[in-house]
Formats: structure tokens, sequence, C-alpha cells
């Protein structure tokens, strides 16, 4: 705090991916540009979503024929820009006679996504070869189905990465800082800040003619729409399922037997992920959301619906994860999936702010707020849609034994920090962190280069094994300790203190909320039988 200069060109609050992208481009044009965040980077809806990088299928259905072409499109330039980080996935689609939608229906959206998308990328399945794919798929009236293809992302990777492709061109970029006051002058101009660090306390004034506001479902705190038109935070949940419980290798959208809401079914990193809802979040927003028991049923119910014979119980999840969108409400009783996905922005003399937007479209969203800040800031050029959005798209060329599928994931993850953890001179450190593709090297660099201040910011979004690992990795907490506890500069009380509050934190966001109160106890006394032999190891 104390190392922020007096003056700035703009500052961002809000560490999303909408703030990361804004941070991104307006450093890549040579602003003096500070972001602030005041929880850790990614901490709420950017690391808790679908993780896909997706036109929207659905939005064809409601009328939103621009919103597709645009997420389309930026889907297609994130697969040239970001390999390693933005990857192709297989969907299937089965089509029932009794339920969903029929075929021509599903072939004629399929067909203008691609056209958007300038390539055809669908096919037709028969029945026989759509249980080829999915053994264990339902049968019974099954007319076959259609593939299609989108694209997946770590969405909290893609944060930090732009993130800290902002800091190399010279941003500045702080988690654990809130921005308590928007300061104007006489005539109601923004003249700067209030920053203060939200553990230390420690507070700092910064003079900047601009302010942009891009805190997601909490934006309306600094700015009030001047529409009529409110954020109406959604809550979108999801399952983790260990990959030998819900065996799929490719994704799969169908629509739940209950009310006909899209659903998914999708590999990623290991496991495999049953999503979404879609339901009005009435929560406290600074406390973490976290999944009901009720949505735990009702995306328990549509796999099972989808995959009857395989038993599937949600005593074999291993995780969840439930995030809030920053939905702008149409007003009136529009349910929850009826509502625009597209974003719009608020000025203030010198205040932005953005309300809505998805993550595929972060680029497109960082563009309109630099169009509508451009008017309060020196002289610049503004990019285009079309312009690159990342420096260098092409991998560094592969050092070392690392493998190339692994080098072009630490690529796409790092950017030319890749070098950094390929340098590390043990061998051991080069391996994956058993049951995840996550390196232990990775552990180390992201302490030294991405400002760790917690043990969650470590295990849930600098590196993702929080949710890949039963109970959030703990069977793995003394050799990450080992690896990271000097590292971070902790003594062993810090450390302990670390474990109890990340584990009490998962068990809170990414746990067991659907157990029966007599399972939770159990569950309960279970972790405190293991906290004991380890204490009395320790």
């Amino acid at each position: 705090m104390l190392d922020l200069p007096k003056a700035c060109d703009l500052v961002i609050i809000g560490g999303g991916v909408t703030g990361a992208g804004i941070f991104h481009e307006t450093t890549r044009l040579g602003l003096r540009v500070i972001l602030v965040e005041q929880r850790d980077f990614a901490w709420g809806t950017s690391s808790r979503s679908s993780k896909l990088i997706h036109g929207g299928l659905r939005y064809l259905k409601e009328g939103h024929l621009a919103l597709t072409r645009d997420a389309v499109k930026e889907r297609e330039r994130l697969l040239r820009e970001a390999p390693g980080l933005v990857t192709a996935i297989p969907f299937l689609v089965p089509i029932y006679k009794d339920h969903g939608p029929g075929r021509w229906t599903l072939e004629a959206g399929l067909s203008i996504y691609d056209l958007l998308a300038q390539k055809r990328r669908h096919r037709y399945l028969g029945p026989e070869e759509m249980a080829t794919h999915l053994p264990f798929i339902q049968r019974n009236a099954l007319n076959g189905g259609y593939e299609f293809y989108d694209a997946q992302v770590d969405d909290a990777r893609l944060v930090l990465r732009l993130i800290n492709e902002g800091r190399s061109a010279g941003g500045v970029a702080l988690n654990y800082t809130a921005a308590t006051s928007v300061d104007r002058d006489d005539q109601g101009r923004v003249r700067g800040v209030t920053l203060q660090d939200t553990e230390t306390l420690a507070s700092r004034s910064i003079e900047c003619p601009a302010v942009i506001n891009a805190t997601g479902c909490w934006a309306e705190r600094l700015h009030l729409s001047p529409h009529k038109k409110h954020l109406r935070p959604l809550r979108g949940s999801h399952l983790i399922f260990p990959h030998d419980a819900l065996p799929v290798t490719v994704a799969v959208s169908f629509t739940h037997p209950q009310d006909h809401r899209a659903m998914f079914v999708i590999p990623w990193e290991g496991v495999v992920l049953v999503g979404t809802t879609d339901l009005d979040h009435s929560g406290n927003l600074n406390e973490e959301a976290a999944i009901t028991a009720q949505e735990a049923d009702y995306l328990l119910d549509g796999v099972r619906f989808l995959f009857p014979s395989l038993g599937l119980s949600l005593r074999q999840c291993i995780a969840s994860i439930a995030g809030l969108r920053p939905v702008i409400s149409s007003g009136g009783n529009r349910a929850p999936s009826d509502e625009s996905r597209e974003h719009d922005i608020w000025i203030d003399n010198g205040l932005v702010t953005i309300a809505g937007g998805k993550l595929t479209t972060y680029r497109r969203v960082a563009l309109d707020a630099l169009k509508a800040v451009q008017p309060f800031l020196s002289p610049f050029e503004r990019p285009s849609v079309d312009s690159m959005g990342f420096d260098a798209a092409e991998p560094l060329p592969l050092v070392g034994v690392i493998h190339p599928d692994a080098w072009l994931r630490l690529w796409g993850r790092y950017g030319a920090g890749v070098y950094r953890i390929a340098e590390n001179k043990v061998p051991e450190m080069l391996h994956c962190i058993p049951g995840t593709s996550t390196l232990w090297a990775e552990l180390p660099y992201v302490i030294e280069h991405e400002s760790v201040r917690h043990l969650g910011d470590l295990l849930l979004r600098r590196v993702r094994i929080g949710l890949l690992l039963p109970e959030g990795g703990r069977d793995f907490l003394p050799r990450i300790e080992q690896t990271c506890r000097l590292p971070l500069g902790w003594d062993r009380a810090r450390w302990r203190r670390e474990v109890k509050e990340y584990l009490a934190q998962w068990r809170k966001a990414h746990g067991f909320p659907w157990l029966e109160p007599r399972q939770r106890l159990w569950v309960k006394l279970w972790i405190k039988v293991k906290e004991w032999i380890e204490a009395l190891g320790g």
C-alpha cells in the first residue's frame, strides 16, 4: 500500500474477469492503472463458473442473436490466442422421442451456430453411435443426437493470466484491497479514490480522473443504476464427481426432466462437472455462495435421468461450487433463466460501472468500458474488437523434460512464466500432484509471483486442487506444507491456523450441504478424529 503512486490515470475496482480484462487492455495502451479487489482475484463468480467459453446455444432460442454472434466470435478468438488455456471440447446432445428439443429444431440452431463461427462443426448421430460414445445413457425413447463443439477454460487462471500480463505491462494489481470511497470535486467529477487493505487496515488516497466499477453483483453499492433496471444476483451451482463415478469422456448437454432447463455434464481437469442451477440469490453478498440441498437434489435428479444405470449418489461427490451471476433484471416476474446475459454501462462524471456480462465476452465488455471512460482520460487510440487480445498466441519453445501436453497447459495458464516453472531444479517437482494435472513446481511459482495471502488463494484459485481432490486435498497438506510454508514465510503456528481456516472455508462453500443432519454429524466427527491424529503426528 505504501508503494502506491500518489496519482494514476485509472482505478479499476473488481478483480474478476471483467476487471482483469479492462486492466489487461488499459495497461497495454500505456495508461497508469491500478486494479483493486476486496477479496482475492477471481474470488467470486470468475472462479465458480461452468468453465465454458461458449456462444450460448440457448440464447438463439431466446432471440439474442447478437449476443450469440459476439460470443461465438470471442470463442474462436480465444481458441486461437490462448492455446492450453482455452480448448475445444465436443458436446453431445441426445434426442428423445418424448423429451427435449427435436431433431430439426437442433439442426436449425446448430446450423446457425456454425454459420456464426464460419465453420461446420456439427453432425447427426444415430442412437447406436450415441450409445457408443455414452455407454450408460438412458436408451429408452432415444432417437439419436448431435455432436457439436464449444470450448472450455480454467476461469480463475484466465483472470490471473490477464492480471499477470497487465502487471508486466506496468500496471498495479492489489488483492485484499477495498475502495472505501470514490472521491469527487465540487462539480461532482471524480478526482480520486480512497483505498484500504482489508486485513492490515492501512489506507491510502489516490488521485485519478476516472474509476471503473467492475464489481459484478456488488456494482450497485458504488453506483445506482440510472435506469429502472437493476442487478439481479442469480446463483449457479454445480456438483463435482470423480471420473470413476461418472465415466464420461465427452460433454453432454440435455434438458432436465422436471422443468426442461438446459443442463450439462462436462469432463474438466480429471473430474466431471454437473450443472447448473439458475436461482435468485437472497443471501449476504459478502459471504461465499454455497449450493443448497435442494439444488444438489435437482442436479442429481437430472444426471440420474440421463445415466440411470450408474446409480449415482450425492455421497460420491467430491466437491461443489456455487457462483453468482450479475444479471440485469428486466423487471416483472421473468424466470431467472429467461433474463438476458447482455451487459450495460452506466456513466457518472468519471465513474463508469459495468453491469452484467459473460465470461466469454469479457474482452468486448472491456473495450466497451474503454469507450465509456475515454472522454475522462488523455487521448489514446482504442483497440478494435478484431485486434489481438493476447500479445503472443504461439506457445514458447519447449524446454527440459516436461511433456509437450503439459508444456502447452502451463503456457496457457502462465504465459512466459512457464520458463520459471520449468527451471525448478528438483526433478520430483516436475511431477503431477496425484489425481491432477498440476505440477508440484507450480505451487512455489504462484506463491512468488501471484500475491498469495491465504491457503485458500493457493489451493482454490492459483491451482485448483482444492476442487479436484477429496476434502479439498486434505491428504496432501503435509506435502504442501513442506513445499510451500517457507516460500510463504509462515511459521508452524501460522500454517496450522491457515489449514484450519481453509478446511472450514472448504466445508462451508465447497463441501456437503446435502447431507442429512445425522450424516453431517458423522462427517464432522471423522474430521475431528483426523485432526486429532494429525496433531499427534505433528
